[in-house]
């Protein structure tokens, strides 16, 4: 079970093994669910319009019990980082009332420290361990370890929105304000967005962010995935640079939902690993 900033690829669109509890966003007097009704183009026209950051809401504790109440016996669940939501603190309030009325049932509640395709890497290892025939607790131990060893980096065409929201701390927000430069950024181990460096253009930034990955021995043999807000040209390019300096197993790409368009607006690109 993932919140919907977690980025889907087709195959877990269509198991049923995965399910995703929506956010919604409001913004220029507009709500937009971040479910199968996301209009993505509705949204960057609203965000352009409007002189204010859009706002976004997590699920209540009562959706996500309504979300549990699915029938399976081993339940795993991947939100945004804590820090940067109130997703993973509704899901664990919702946990505590579900043991309530069933203590059975095995849920454990993941903080991604990361977001979007960070998300989506956790919930892909969670469902090939599963599958596997590992014990539910076995499954979450070793999920902590790979999720203290991932890696989240990105770099986004704007970052007003993250500094509307108040995501930059106020010497990013206004270094980025004044100079115009691009931020190639990461999820700190806490789940906190952190800065690695920074370029004059999209295309310098993004060459930082593949010499990142490169130069990490850890990267070898792992699955990176490539999530972007509508540019597709754009993470086609990084994943052929990808290919050409690392030595991933596999590369998969995934488009941006309504959380995802939100804070990596127009043209941004994250990838994890």
């Amino acid at each position: 079970m993932v919140d919907s900033c977690c980025e889907m690829t087709t195959q877990m669109k269509s198991d049923p093994c995965f399910v995703r509890v929506p956010l919604t966003i409001s913004c220029a007097g507009s709500s937009f669910v971040d479910d199968d009704t996301f209009d993505q183009a509705d949204l960057l026209w609203a965000m352009k319009q409007s002189k204010d950051a859009p706002a976004t809401s997590c699920p209540s504790p009562q959706i996500y019990l309504d979300a549990y109440r699915c029938g399976a016996e081993d339940i795993y669940v991947v939100t945004l980082s804590a820090l940067l939501s109130g997703s993973h603190n509704s899901a664990q309030q919702a946990k505590v009332l579900l043991e309530e009325d069933n203590p059975e049932i095995n849920v454990h509640v993941f903080n991604s420290c990361s977001a979007v395709c960070g998300e989506t890497l956790i919930a892909l290892k969670i469902k090939e361990l599963a599958d596997s025939g590992m014990p539910f607790k076995k499954v979450v131990h070793e999920m902590e370890r790979f999720i203290y060893r991932m890696q989240t980096l990105f770099v986004l065409e704007d970052l007003e929105n993250l500094r509307k929201n108040g995501r930059l701390t106020r010497l990013q927000a206004v270094v980025t304000g004044a100079l115009r430069i691009k931020l190639f950024c990461h999820a700190t181990p806490e789940g906190e967005i952190g800065k690695l460096g920074q370029a004059l253009t999209i295309k310098q930034a993004l060459s930082k962010l593949v010499d990142k990955a490169a130069s990490d021995p850890d990267h070898e043999g792992r699955t990176l995935i490539i999530s972007h807000c509508n540019n597709l040209d754009r993470a086609l390019q990084v994943k052929a640079m990808m290919e050409s300096k690392c030595n991933f197993a596999q590369i998969l790409m995934t488009g941006a939902g309504g959380i995802t368009t939100v804070y990596a607006n127009d043209g941004g690109i994250v990838t994890a690993y």
